[in-house]
Order: C-alpha cells, then structure tokens, then sequence
C-alpha cells in the first residue's frame, strides 16, 4: 500500500521550515548566540554560488522530510486510527525524537560541540516539525477524512 500524500501540504511544510529557520536563526532571535557556538563567521566573503548553495540543500533535504511525514502520517493514522492532525502531531514528534534529536545528540557529542548548542539545534527541528505536522495535518489528503 502505498500512503496517500496532499503533496500542496508537502510543498507548504516544506516552505514552512524555511520560514521557521530563518526566523528562529534571525541575529536578534537565535542567530548570533548560534553563530558564536557554531564557530560560523557571519561576515565570511562568499560567491553567489556559495551562499545559495545551503539554501538549494536545506529545500531539498526540507521536502524529503515533509514527504516523509506525509507518508508516515498516513500510515499512522490508518494504523491507530485517531484524527488525521493528532497523527501528524504524535508522527512529527516521535520521527523528530527518534531520528533528528538522537542524530544531533550523537554527532554533536562526539564532535564535541556545546551541549547548549545542541539544544538550539534539535529545538529548532522540534519547532520545524511540529509546524510541518500541523499544516499536513491539517491539510490531509482528498478523501481521506
């Protein structure tokens, strides 16, 4: 069987997390204290090339995710059963525990990157999810609620 996917919410969610990220990495939100521990120069000369290419890979990476969701909602919510929001929320939730934070978790410590910086981090991709579950949840697919 293969899940059903609203691929207009996919599309949505995925320019969600652009918004979400550029939000919460803005200077005067997150965005300085993330650059400070990230070690990352701000003021960096860059090509054209170089500054997009980050943007190109996180759309990318951001709609193979939203897929993702959207397909592992679906099963869900075929699975338990419950409203088609609740499955997107509880799936956001459990895929961002279970393979963002752990990810994050693992690399950053043997990197050894700051644990606060860790939290910035997979706080930020909790935020990304849950934003990304609640469009796809309520965005379900035709005929399935």
């Amino acid at each position: 069987m293969v899940p059903e996917i609203n691929y207009w919410a996919v599309l949505v969610a995925t320019l969600s997390t652009m918004i979400v990220g550029s939000v919460w990495y803005a200077p005067k939100v997150f965005g300085t204290r993330w650059a400070k521990l990230a070690n990352v120069d701000m003021n960096r000369d860059q090509t054209a090339l170089q500054a997009w290419m980050p943007i190109i890979v996180t759309v990318f990476v951001s709609f193979v995710s939203a897929w993702v969701l959207a397909g592992a909602t679906a099963i869900s919510w075929h699975f338990y059963g419950s409203g088609f929001l609740l499955a997107a929320l509880g799936t956001a939730v459990i895929l961002w525990a279970g393979f963002t934070a752990a990810r994050f978790i693992t690399h950053d410590q043997f990197e050894g990157r700051p644990t606060s910086l860790t939290v910035m981090n997979i706080a930020h991709e909790l935020v990304t999810f849950v934003v990304m579950g609640i469009i796809i949840g309520v965005w379900p697919p035709a005929g399935t609620v």
